[in-house]
C-alpha cells in the first residue's frame, strides 16, 4: 500500500505523493510540457481516486511542483503511466528519483515488471530507462497524436519463468495459539 511520507534529498527536493489539491499545477505542467499528447484533467482525477493500483507522486522544489510521476500495477505488469521533469531542472537527478520510487513501488505491488512508452524522439528519456535497466521490447508506429512512435520499454524484475514474490504474504500460524485449538 502507498505510503504518504515526505522524502526530502540534500538539494531542498522533496518527493510526496500527489494529492487531489496538487492536480490544478500538475495538469498546468501537463499542458506545458506535452502539448501534443497531454492528459486531460479529468484523468489526473481519475487516477488519483484508484489508489488499489495506482500511485502518484509530485517533485517540489521551493514549493512548485517540478517534476511528477504515476504508476498503475495490475499483478504482474506494473505500468509506468506518466513521469515528467520542468525542463528547468532537468539534469538533478528528479527524473530518477521519481523513477526510482516507481519502481520501488512496483516492487512492493508484487510486479514481475515494469512496462513504459516513450517517444521515439526522446532520446533523453530513452537513456533515462536504459541506464535503468529498461530495454525496447516493440514499437507503436505513429502512436502520438503528432504521428510520432511510441518505443515500448520493459524492465524485469523477476526473471522469466520464475513467479514473483507475494506482495502480502499471509503470516505463518503461531503454533502456540494453534495448539489448543479443537
Amino acid at each position: 500500500m502507498p505510503t504518504s511520507a515526505d522524502s526530502s534529498s540534500a538539494d531542498g527536493v522533496v518527493f510526496r505523493d500527489m494529492t487531489l489539491e496538487d492536480v490544478p499545477a500538475v495538469d498546468a505542467l501537463e499542458q506545458r510540457l506535452f502539448p501534443a499528447d497531454a492528459w486531460p484533467l479529468h484523468m489526473f482525477l481519475s487516477e488519483l481516486s484508484q489508489h488499489e493500483t495506482r500511485r502518484y507522486l509530485v517533485a517540489e522544489s521551493g514549493g512548485d511542483i517540478v517534476g511528477y510521476a504515476g504508476l498503475m500495477c495490475i499483478e504482474p505488469i506494473a505500468d509506468v503511466q506518466t513521469i515528467a521533469v520542468v525542463p528547468e531542472c532537468e539534469g538533478r537527478g528528479i527524473g530518477s528519483r521519481l523513477l526510482t520510487r516507481l519502481i520501488d513501488e512496483a516492487r512492493l505491488r508484487g510486479a514481475a515488471d515494469v512496462l513504459l512508452e516513450v517517444r521515439a524522439d526522446n532520446p533523453r528519456a530513452q537513456q533515462l530507462y536504459v541506464r535503468f535497466g529498461f530495454e525496447q521490447i516493440h514499437v507503436r508506429r505513429g502512436y502520438y497524436r503528432d504521428g510520432v512512435d511510441a518505443l515500448i520499454m520493459r524492465l524485469q524484475l523477476v526473471p522469466e519463468g520464475t513467479a514473483p514474490a507475494p506482495a502480502d504474504p499471509a503470516p505463518a500460524p503461531d503454533p502456540t495459539t494453534e495448539a489448543g485449538k479443537a
